[in-house]
């Protein structure tokens, strides 16, 4: 109630006042800040005198509404808007550009963007702490703040609703999105776990960086391996945040568990490995340096003479196979996209760039300009021949 601009006391008409209804209004004075008072169950006209009982508690107006039917929300939330301190608007989050953001034979230097740099300090950075049960999502948060913000219980599923905490690192604005651990979906149980399922995966969506929260004293599992080839399917940047560090013994386990966890995710090279205790605060510095990193480079974009010439380069030493006698010859490439990173390359033959050429491709944009913490996506586009005049 304290961090809040204003405070909703939502009461029951049709029973009266109770002692804690009491005790919170006593609370709610010395609060000071503007209190609503929302009788509810007022579902018709004839309940309003119910509602004149809870003038008793000194709070000032009180608001006859019904939530079941939606009776007297509009007048409430109107009064509770205007009483708000008014806040500059955030500015919108520009949507990811489609793959197809550039059409067959246009200028591919016209898909050139706006510097990161200028979008990163135009919003706060968004990052999701994703796991199992039980992996130490909740702890985590809670260690990064400072503050126990979340729900933290030896039994896993101690969270069920995503948990957004804004707050402020090393002069950098995050909001931290604590998300219900996830099972395999065969051990998935009952209608509230399905829901806090669905809500955290969504949460990746959101994100502009998962951090995938790893138990590192048990090491990664094949459920950590699938809920990676999730994020990186959603072209979020990621990192791997192996927790419990403080429960490692002997000298290179730390070490060891690096390793593990990088064979674990061999489809996931890219990916910084950070291990971390939530519970002695290790490698907490080090885990928002990869976050910040992977953050930038998930919004890099390459000037497109640049990427030419590098790919003529490529072109020159690994050349596409050719099929079936037919040559496929790759005329040039341009970023199409950020968020994640996508290139496009315009061929003669689009049909005939296999994944495995992609797949070379995006190495070597790896190689030359890194890309650490972000997937890349290639895209073959047919060249279209423009007709003479």
């Amino acid at each position: 109630m304290s961090e809040a601009d204003a405070v909703v006391f939502v009461l029951d008409a049709t029973t009266g006042t109770t002692p804690v209804d009491r005790e919170l209004a006593q609370r709610l004075r010395k609060l000071g800040r503007p209190v609503f008072l929302a009788a509810n169950k007022v579902d018709h006209q004839k309940r309003e005198a119910l509602a004149t009982e809870l003038y008793e508690l000194g709070l000032g107006e009180v608001y006859p509404i019904s939530a079941m039917h939606g009776r007297g929300i509009d007048e409430l939330m109107d009064q509770v808007v205007a009483m708000c301190p008014r806040r500059p608007a955030a500015p919108a989050a520009s949507a990811d550009p489609l793959i197809g953001l550039l059409d067959e034979g246009e200028d591919p230097q016209a898909a050139e963007e706006e510097d990161p740099a200028v979008a990163r300090a135009r919003e706060p950075l968004r990052v999701a702490l994703v796991g199992k049960p039980n992996a130490g999502k909740s702890s985590l948060l809670n260690r990064l703040v400072g503050s126990e913000r979340s729900l933290v219980h030896d039994q896993p599923g101690s969270t069920t609703d995503p948990v957004d905490t804004p707050f402020s690192y090393g002069g950098r604005e995050y909001v931290l999105v604590d998300t219900a651990g996830i099972r395999r979906k065969s051990r998935v149980e009952g209608a509230t776990e399905k829901l806090s399922v669905s809500l955290a995966l969504g949460q990746i969506d959101r994100a502009h960086v998962v951090v995938l929260v790893v138990d590192g004293s048990e090491g990664a599992s094949e459920q950590d391996a699938r809920l990676a080839g999730l994020i990186e399917d959603s072209g979020r940047a990621v990192v791997i945040a192996l927790n419990k560090a403080d429960l490692l013994s002997g000298a290179g386990a730390g070490r060891e568990t690096l390793q593990e966890a990088g064979d674990e995710f061999h489809f996931l090279t890219w990916a910084p490995r950070q291990l971390v205790s939530a519970l002695r605060g290790d490698g907490l510095a080090e885990l928002f340096g990869k976050i910040e990193a992977a953050a930038l480079q998930h919004g890099r974009r390459i000037p497109t003479a640049e990427l030419n010439r590098f790919f003529t380069e490529v072109m020159e030493q690994y050349p596409p196979a050719s099929r079936g006698g037919k040559l496929v010859t790759v005329h040039y490439i341009a970023q199409g996209g950020t968020r994640p990173p996508t290139f496009l390359l315009w061929a003669n033959r689009k049909d005939l760039v296999d994944d495995s050429y992609r797949r070379f491709v995006a190495n070597k944009l790896r190689q030359r300009y890194g890309f650490v913490g972000t997937p890349l996506r290639i895209v073959v586009k047919a060249k279209v021949k423009r007709e003479k005049r």
